[in-house]
């Protein structure tokens, strides 16, 4: 942990550590070698915002909905402005955005449990897949300190709500090294005013030089690997502290009030609970209701920013798990406290990146661990099922349209489906250009992911 004080009498402290910075903490344990920063060409200048609904979206729900389940249920839907498409009802006004979406309907995650896959498995060679990313490009941007790979969870764009969890380690690198696990802003309302530096830069020099002399002990001490990327992760520390472009992309209070306005899905909250959840559940739903739109503008903020890689967690203990079975809401009431605050957000951000010109520019990717079985069970919820699972890409040049189609029950694909596989080599060749990383030592695992053929 790195720790800078100030005053003489009342000490102020500035912690990276305690601010969850993951790979940008000190520590002398780091195990893996530095990659250096490879040339910038191998960077399209795009960037992926992975929108994960933990808890497993169901499909026939939102964007696979047929007139009638397995069982003869009426599944009600929408038209959307696409001839012949329908969603689900609680999705009206991403049906009036739905020639702007890219709706894969071939894939299926083959996973049913509750974890963090795709975007950590075996298929990211079991690193976070944000941190492949920084892996290629570096974990910060040189000239602003900004990180390369975040994950907001909701309490770092919304106070009040319950602490953000995720079913997993999220911050996993596999044998990429700590250097390019993902920031994980979240220290509640303190959060810009911790992450500014306290002090005068001439005062914060004098520090440095002081970190420096240490270094070179150690450095005498012993010279190992560890402690070369020791040196690197205080570099990586050292550009956060000094570049106030991490602050001021977590501050939604520099957004224009309009947008803030836009993104505000608090309406869609409901305090006096749901009848059928847990007690206690109140909380996930809430939370989620209150804190997806501002995740999102905080994503795009910190896209704008240069962070190339955006985890949105939106999830708590799954919220999306919809069984019906006392901990967790069944179908109709669970899609009524999750449905319209999602389809408020994206539908929000998608006017939001069109107006500012980000569209071909920003990667939206929106999926779950998995979907939901095509028979509604005896409680009215769906279980965990991996033969077919919600898959939305919108922009980052992706083309437009249907993909695939499912079985008459939204079982299963019809044909081919597609896997994490495709989704990891389409992420990654839109952050990269695989032709060139190939050219790069130390990159081959990485743009190995690349050779399958993708979604699109």
């Amino acid at each position: 942990m790195l720790t800078i004080t100030a005053g003489r009498t009342r000490r102020e402290f500035l912690s990276i550590g305690a601010m969850g910075l993951g790979g940008l903490a000190l520590s002398p344990w780091v195990t893996s070698p530095l990659l250096a920063a490879p040339p910038a060409i191998l960077a399209t200048g795009k960037s992926v915002i992975f929108l994960f609904l933990q808890g497993g979206p169901s499909q026939l729900e939102t964007f696979d909905p047929k007139s009638f389940g397995s069982d003869g249920t009426m599944i009600p839907t929408i038209a959307t402005n696409v001839a012949g498409v329908r969603f689900g009802e609680r999705l009206p006004q991403l049906a009036k955005l739905a020639d702007k979406l890219t709706v894969i309907r071939s894939y299926q995650s083959n996973n049913g449990g509750h974890n963090i896959k795709p975007f950590v498995s075996e298929d990211t060679l079991n690193a976070n897949m944000g941190s492949l990313y920084s892996h290629v490009v570096g974990p910060t941007r040189k000239a602003t300190g900004m990180p390369t790979n975040v994950v907001v969870f909701p309490d770092a764009a919304c106070e009040g709500v319950r602490k953000g969890n995720a079913r997993g380690d999220i911050g996993s690198t596999g044998s990429l090294g700590r250097l390019h696990a993902p920031f994980l802003p979240g220290a509640g309302g303190q959060l810009q005013e911790n992450m500014r530096l306290n002090l005068p830069e001439g005062r914060f020099a004098d520090r440095r030089k002081l970190i420096a002399k240490l270094s070179t002990i150690s450095r005498r001490m012993e010279s190992t690997p560890e402690l070369k990327q020791v040196d690197e992760l205080q570099k990586q520390a050292y550009q956060v502290l000094l570049g106030g472009g991490v602050a001021d992309a977590l501050d939604l209070s520099l957004e224009d009030p309009r947008t803030l306005e836009r993104f505000d899905t608090a309406l869609h909250a409901r305090p006096d609970g749901w009848s059928k959840a847990r007690r206690g559940a109140q909380g996930m739903y809430d939370g989620h209701a209150r804190a997806i739109g501002r995740q999102l503008l905080l994503a795009r903020r910190l896209c704008e920013a240069g962070c190339g890689f955006v985890t949105v967690h939106d999830g708590y203990d799954g919220v999306w798990d919809m069984h019906g079975d006392g901990n967790n809401l069944g179908m109709v009431e669970g899609m009524e406290a999750c449905g319209p605050a999602l389809d408020h957000a994206l539908a929000a951000f998608i006017e939001d990146t069109e107006a500012r010109g980000l569209s071909d520019k920003i990667l939206l990717v929106i999926t779950g661990e998995m979907g939901r079985t095509a028979k509604i069970n005896r409680r009215g919820g769906r279980d965990h099922w991996g033969k077919s699972t919600p898959l939305v890409l919108c922009g980052g040049g992706a083309p437009r349209g249907i993909i695939g189609a499912t079985t008459r029950d939204g079982a299963e694909p019809v044909g081919d489906p597609l896997g994490p596989k495709h989704l990891v080599s389409t992420v990654l060749s839109t952050l990269f250009d695989p032709g060139q990383a190939r050219l790069v030592p130390g990159l081959a695992p990485i743009t190995k992911l690349t050779e399958h053929p993708g979604l699109v």
